[in-house]
């Protein structure tokens, strides 16, 4: 699928956005005024746009603990994240989220989870979901997608997932981001098939992709191919991975002792979707670098006004707790 100048403008402006929202939190989180554990997604962007921008809001999506890359590229709204990250009763989910477990159902977002593979199931219910409604006027079939890592994929909940979703033909895509560390261990170490994750969901039966997480270009066109596959009614479910990285430690405040030296600069340096991007459009002349620049000025002014506006925003208040908690029959 060939991508015009306004939609490279604006896959890009969706990966800036991300990278701003991750590193501003990663300096606000060290001043103590949010709360409770937060896992950025920075390097990751690529894989999340790339995925995202060939979805509506009829698809649905469900994340992981490292979810704010997915939320904001499905088209969460920027300052409701930030509110909900600051715990306003003003965020997407009136504060009770927080930043693993942010939703937005109207948005097709249906959470990210602190649980590590448990997304899978959910996100195969949602696809069974999906078949039931039907194809729509074009004959496809409107998808689920699993975002998992590859410490996931180790996990009873996404085996019993990826067979359900086989043996029932659901419309679900199992989304596999392999940033090599399953919290502090390396994948060589704690997974079977490390250089190969794609392979335990072809095992199951279903048709695998693999692509460069770190290129947008090879995300886009690869999860296109996958996307055309599980939209066809009876074709049922497929599996991708990426191969990717992240550029900030398991959680926010872990020390990463478990790198090599040397290794993130090298990342940042060889691996960072965000200048392959721009290297890949000003080299083909598509964008120049005034146009991203103007991109990375927008992107960073939207950042600050949420960042202001969260930190003015209402604070959860005692009568309020139970609201939203409890379903009533």
């Amino acid at each position: 699928m060939q991508l015009n100048r306004e939609a490279l403008t604006r896959a890009y402006r969706q990966m800036k956005l991300i990278r701003e929202f991750e590193e501003r939190l990663h300096e606000e989180i060290q001043t103590g005024e949010i709360a409770g554990f937060t896992h950025l997604y920075c390097g990751q962007e690529a894989v999340a746009v790339g995925v995202c921008e060939h979805l509506s809001e009829r698809d649905k999506i469900v994340s992981t603990h490292r979810g704010h890359g997915h939320c904001l590229a499905k088209g969460c709204d920027v300052t409701g994240m930030m509110k909900e990250i600051w715990g306003s009763q003003e965020g997407l989910c009136n504060g009770k989220g927080g930043s693993m477990h942010i939703a937005d159902i109207d948005k097709g977002m249906l959470g990210a989870n602190g649980i590590v593979g448990a997304g899978a199931p959910i996100a195969v219910g949602a696809a069974l979901s999906n078949k039931i409604d039907g194809p729509d006027e074009n004959g496809k079939l409107a998808v689920s997608i699993a975002f998992s890592g590859d410490g996931a994929c180790n996990q009873g909940t996404t085996f019993e997932a990826m067979n359900l979703a086989v043996v029932t033909k659901a419309p679900a895509i199992f989304v596999f981001e392999n940033n090599h560390y399953s919290e502090h261990t390396g994948d060589a170490y704690a997974v079977g098939t490390a250089q190969d994750i794609a392979s335990r969901a072809e095992a199951f039966g279903m048709k695998v992709w693999r692509a460069d997480g770190t290129d947008f270009f090879s995300v886009f066109d690869t999860f296109g191919e996958v996307l055309e596959f599980v939209r066809t009614p009876g074709n049922g479910p497929a599996a991708v991975e990426f191969d990717t990285e992240r550029f900030f430690g398991h959680f926010e405040g872990d020390p990463q002792r478990y790198r090599g030296e040397g290794e993130l600069d090298r990342l940042r340096a060889t691996r960072d979707c965000l200048r392959k991007f721009r290297e890949k459009v000003t080299g083909a002349k598509l964008l120049t670098d005034a146009d991203l620049d103007a991109v990375d000025s927008d992107a960073l002014g939207a950042i600050e006004q949420a960042v202001a506006a969260s930190r003015a925003a209402a604070r959860p208040s005692p009568e309020n707790v139970l609201e939203n908690v409890y379903i009533s029959y």
